[in-house]
Order: C-alpha cells, then structure tokens, then sequence
C-alpha cells in the first residue's frame, strides 16, 4: 500500500502467545491492542512489497523454519524479522546467508543492511564475514584496481581494516586512498567530509614515511585540523620507545580502525635518523621477525621502505642464500640505490646487528661502493654461519623473536 490507498485486507488465524513470546513486538501488539478481552483481532499495515517475507516469518514463530532459500528472498525476511523484533528468526536468516557462497555483491549488499541495535547483534557474525570475504579478495589492490575503484564506501572500509593488505608500504595505502575518492567524490566538501569521518581511521599514518606526512600537512582533500591532528599522532608513535609502539598496538588491535597495527608490508618499514654536519650521514635500522627470517628459505628475499641519503633513494634487502665457498645456506644483507640511469654515488656503509648476551649493536661489515643507478652491494653470509645455526632456538642473533639490524651510510667527498 501507499499512503492513500489500500490493495488488499487479508484475515490470518495466529496463536497470540506463540506469536508474544517470539517478538517483543507483537506482545506489545497484543498487550495494548486487545485491552477488552473480548477483542479477536488486531490490524497490520504492511507495504504490498512486504506480505510474502512478513508470511515466511509469521510461519517460522510457529515451526522454526523457513521455505526461502535464496538470498534475495532470506534478506527480505531478515528485514521483516527485524522490524518486527524476532532476533531468532534473524539470527536463522543469518546462518543461512553466511553458508551460502559469498560474492563481492552479496558481501556489499549485507554491509549497507539497516543498523538497527538488534540487526546489529544478531546479524554482526554475517556482516563480520562480508567484510572478511571483501578484504580477502582484493588484499592485492593493484590486482583488482578497477573493480576496488567502483566499490562503494563500505566496500573499502571493508578492505582497509585488513593487516594483510598485499601493498608495498602504508604511503600507497594513502595514496590508493586519495585516488579512490576523487573519483567517487569529486565535490571537494563531501570528499573532505567523507575522507575526514570515515576513511582517515583505516589509513595507519604512524606507519607512513615522513617524506609523505609533510604531504598530507599541505593536502587540501583533507580538512587543515584534521590533517594536523593525524600527522601529530603519527609523529608521536614513531618517537615512542618499541615497547610502547607495541602495548598502543596491542590496545588498538581490538577496535575496527587497527592505526597502531602494522600491516604485512611487502617493503619492511624502517626507522632512519640522519646528518647534515660534519658529514651526510644517515643510520638505519630495519627489525625483522624469527617467522619472516623462516619464510626467506630457501632462496626468499625481503626489501625495505626507501629511505634517503643526499637526495638519493636508497633500500636494504635480506636474502636467504648459498655461501659461495662452502656451499651452505646463510643470511645475506645488501644496500641498493634506487635510481636508475648515470647517477654515481660514493657510499661509506656497515652492518650491524644485535646480539647475545650484549644485546648492543656489533659490527659486522665495513665497506665502500660507488654506487651506479640500480646496483646494490653487501654480503652474502653477514654473521659467517650456515643457516640452520642462525635460526636455530639459541641463536645469538633473535632476541625476544626480532632480529634487530642497522646499517649506516656515510657519502664520501
């Protein structure tokens, strides 16, 4: 029905306390509806849309199933069972969506359902689950780029709360970010609104590069106090000592924006402190895990953030490879330069790494190179020992589960 015009009055037998005890809304129906016992009936005014869902449900109060079996015909259930208050029926409509194959259409439509306090509760374990399918399926971004770029919001606050985000570092997060919503919002005011309410919290800028942060401080998609306030936060992380990066993190891995978490950068991200005077100078240091150290056998490779030196981009990159000589696998390290072309570059570097019962810095390799564009330098074996001995349980070299590595560059006048 509209407002002015009625299709059809239908007249159904129902058991009133059946009908009360499934629903808080029907037992307020009959408690206020039916004051003089001798009143038989009530009246429901429904839209014509709704009478074959508002059957199923009226049915389900009586024998706990349903005949609807596809998803189109259980999510209109689930809505009617949501206006009239029968949390069982929505929680059946639920389990039966989330055992039905999930497809990227099926997981938005579940994420834009009402938000009604009770869908809330009773539907969270199948919205919980379209956000996971989303952000499984799209993890590699660049992969699918032009089916993530025409997601809806909720599509990519879906994706962007997923640690395992296959992206080279949090800058592309940012960046991917931006891009995504000028094309969804090309007015700037609803931009900066959308940007700033909803999609800043999944962006983990205390993971970004410096370099980027000034970025964001002169980005004009963001409103100027919100850009402060973010760019301040993340500043404050990264001067925090290690074990307080790690409690903020621990006390942030339960809420949906996740800032303080690392994601699973394909580039490891990197803390650097640099020099002007006397000389530029720049020392780095790149933690790694016993499990990505694991991950790198046989022949494996992990790569850093950028970090720069005189105006140069510069990686380091950590290899599982044979000793030449003796024919054993072992932990390499290696400094690289990022630009290609006829750049030379002179470079006093050394490698260092903490280990037992120290626990402090100790060197391990000294060395220079002219660097030529593209071209890296190192060792292939840092700590001189097979690689079963350096992972092995009592290993000098993990403490507490981290290797902890440093590299520092000198430019050579």
């Amino acid at each position: 029905m509209d407002s002015s015009t009625v299709l059809k009055i239908k007249t159904l037998h129902i058991s009133s306390p059946i009908l009360a005890a499934k629903s808080p809304f029907f037992y307020k129906l009959f408690s206020n509806g039916m004051k003089e016992s001798e009143q038989r009936h009530v009246t429901l005014r429904i839209n014509a849309s709704e009478e074959a869902a508002l059957m199923e449900l009226l049915n389900f109060m009586y024998s706990n199933t349903l005949s609807a079996n596809t998803a189109p015909a259980l999510l209109d259930v689930l809505m009617a069972a949501d206006k009239f208050e029968v949390a069982s029926c929505m929680r059946y409509c639920s389990r039966m969506l989330r055992n039905m194959p999930m497809t990227p259409e099926s997981a938005l439509l579940y994420l834009e359902l009402p938000s009604s306090v009770l869908m809330g509760e009773a539907v969270q374990p199948l919205t919980d689950a379209a956000k996971q399918y989303l952000a499984a399926r799209y993890k590699d971004i660049n992969k699918f780029q032009e089916e993530v770029m025409a997601l809806p919001l909720t599509g990519i606050e879906a994706i962007l709360s997923c640690d395992d985000l296959q992206v080279a570092s949090e800058d592309a997060v940012y960046d991917f970010v931006l891009k995504w919503a000028r094309t969804q919002y090309p007015a700037l005011e609803e931009r900066r609104e959308v940007l700033g309410a909803r999609l800043a919290k999944f962006i983990r800028f205390p993971y970004m590069s410096c370099r980027k942060l000034k970025k964001v401080l002169i980005c004009n998609d963001f409103d100027h106090d919100v850009a402060s306030k973010l760019v301040l936060e993340a500043l404050f992380f990264k001067a925090e000592a290690p074990h307080r990066q790690r409690t903020l993190a621990a006390e942030e891995s339960g809420s949906s924006s996740r800032r303080f978490v690392e994601r699973a950068y394909k580039y490891r991200p990197v803390k650097v402190v640099e020099f002007e005077l006397p000389r530029q100078q720049c020392v780095v240091y790149l933690d790694l895990n016993r499990e990505e150290c694991a991950n790198l056998f046989p022949s494996g490779r992990i790569y850093s953030q950028a970090f720069h030196l005189g105006g140069q981009g510069f990686f380091l990159s950590a290899h599982c490879n044979m000793d030449q000589q003796s024919s054993f696998h072992c932990f390499g390290l290696f400094l690289g330069m990022q630009e290609k072309g006829s750049v030379t570059f002179s470079v006093d570097y050394e490698f260092a790494s903490r280990s037992k019962p120290t626990e402090e810095y100790m060197s391990k390799y000294k060395g220079n190179y002219t660097f030529m564009g593209g071209k890296a330098v190192g060792y292939r074996n840092l700590f001189g020992i097979p690689w079963t001995n350096f992972m092995a349980e009592d290993s000098h070299f993990f403490i507490n589960g981290i290797l902890h590595l440093r590299a520092e560059l000198t430019i050579r006048h």
